[in-house]
Order: C-alpha cells, then structure tokens, then sequence
C-alpha cells in the first residue's frame, strides 16, 4: 500500500518512486486521500492507472506505485463483497484481507482491452476468493473438497428451482439440474451438516425461553428402564398357566380390580389376591436370577 505523502491530503510518488520521477512524469494525476474518491471518480482514476500500468516494467518502483494505488483505489469493492458475508463467524477483518486477495488477483488479470468496467471484472473474482476461503478454513468437519463444491452447487440449484416451482425442490429435480444421481444429492446435503457446529453451551436468543442447547438434547428417560423389564418379563410369563396369565391381564392391561377379576373367573376375590402375589413372586424371583 502507498502511504499518504503531504500535508495537503494529496498524494506524491515520492517514497515510492525514485527521486526524480513525479506522478506528471508518470501521467497521472494528483489522487487526493482514497477515502475522498467517490464511486465514479475512483472507476475513471483506475482506467487511467490500469493505462499507465500496461506501459511500465513489472518489479519497478512505478509498476509497485501504480498497482498499489488501483488496490486502495478500489477496497470499497472488498468491503462491499465482505459485507455479504458479515453474518459469518469469522472476523470481518479477515474477510476483507481475503478479498484483497482477490482484488490484487483481479488487477493482476485485467486488461483494458476487453472493453469490460473494472468493477464488473473483479467482483466475481473478489467473492469467489472469499467463498474459497470459507470452503477450505470454515468446515467443523473436514469432508472432500468435491462434496465441499456440490454443497455450493446444491445451494445455487435451489435457489434457482425455488423460485421457478415457488415451493423448496425435491431431491430429483436437483439431480436433473445438476445431471447427477439422488444419491449423491443426498450425500452432498448430509454433507452441509459438516459446515457449521453449535456449542452445547451456547446460550440461547432473547425471545428463547429454553436454556443452552446442552440443556435440552440430553435427559435421562425412565423408561427405559421399563422396556428392559417387559423384554426380561415375556419369557417368564410365558411359562404360566393360562390363568395366572389371564390374571395378569385383566390387572395391568385392562386395569381391573381384584373383585372384577374374581366376577369374571368365578373365583373369590381372595383367591385372586393369592394367586396374583404368588405370580408376582414368581416373577420377582425369575427377574433376580436373570441379573
């Protein structure tokens, strides 16, 4: 980056170039501080940096001045790419020294005579810098690089038959588009699961009356324990008599009292107590054996 030069706010070549060079030498013209230049004035001091350019020597002190100006000249194009992805947990600082990246790439690449803006060249450029930064630095999980692109891939076919069908596309109607199998449609979404984790400790929003997700994942579930005992319990019951089954029965399943179930057997509701304790020992006694 060139540094500013005197106390007038303009800029001179003179730390940046030999002594007897000036920016009339060069062709250029005075540039104020780069946070004074709007919009349309910084696109046509770039044509005219970005003419200069093509007619120096790379590697000399004029090439440097010339091409460090363009990057500054042109920053508000990283910072308007890096505020896409502000909502990102990465510092903003270190996107916007990505997209510098991509800018100088940008520079380095551009060539006045294909008739196209500046700006309209190094956006695509600038952001895909910053994409490739996410893919390759931003994964919880580290997965294959091919999975990372089908991730993108799937994301922009989404968008694109979202709005045409109005409605979020099946899985087939994103293999048509991207002319590859449901399956691998399939592994590329389990795949976007990779790209971002939650801590259990997060606390969560204002307006979120749970506690941190720690706090509502995991529980302990009783009955469990239950389902052990009925699996433990079938083959013991098994081995009754057809009326001490029926018993158990009409206890726990239909929820019958002692009394009802003596109506229904005919049998006093005595005989019923007796016969249901000694069942109940019975399989007591088997549970404990079986642990």
């Amino acid at each position: 980056m060139s540094p500013r030069l005197d106390a007038s706010h303009t800029r001179t070549a003179t730390s940046a170039l030999p002594p007897d060079d000036t920016l009339s030498e060069l062709g250029l013209p005075d540039i104020p501080p780069y946070e004074e230049v709007g919009a349309v004035d910084a696109r046509a001091l770039s044509k005219t940096l970005f003419e200069r350019l093509e007619s120096l020597e790379e590697g000399t002190p004029a090439y440097s001045y010339v091409r460090n100006t363009l990057v500054e000249l042109n920053l508000a194009l990283v910072k308007f790419a890096a505020s896409r992805f502000r909502s990102r947990s990465e510092p903003m600082e270190d996107i916007i020294q990505v997209g510098t990246i991509g800018l100088i790439k940008a520079i380095d690449r551009f060539e006045l005579s294909r008739g196209v803006e500046f700006p309209t060249f190094a956006m695509p450029t600038i952001i895909g810098e910053i994409k490739r930064f996410f893919r390759d630095t931003s994964w919880s999980v580290r997965v294959p690089r091919r999975l990372q692109e089908l991730r993108l891939d799937l994301a922009k076919a989404g968008d694109e038959l979202a709005q045409q069908l109005d409605r979020a596309p099946t899985v087939a109607e994103l293999a048509e588009r991207l002319g590859i199998s449901n399956d691998e449609v399939v592994e590329g979404m389990a795949a976007s699961n990779a790209y971002t984790a939650s801590s259990l400790d997060a606390q969560p929003e204002e307006d979120d009356t749970e506690g941190a997700l720690g706090d509502r994942i995991g529980y302990e579930d009783h009955g469990l324990e239950g389902i052990e005992y009925v699996e433990s319990l079938k083959p013991l019951i098994a081995e009754l008599t057809p009326r001490d089954r029926k018993i158990l029965s009409l206890r726990f399943v239909a929820g019958m009292t002692q009394s009802e179930i003596g109506e229904e057997l005919g049998i006093s509701q005595m005989h019923v107590s007796r016969l249901l304790s000694k069942t109940l020992v019975r399989l007591r006694k088997g549970l404990t054996v079986e642990e």
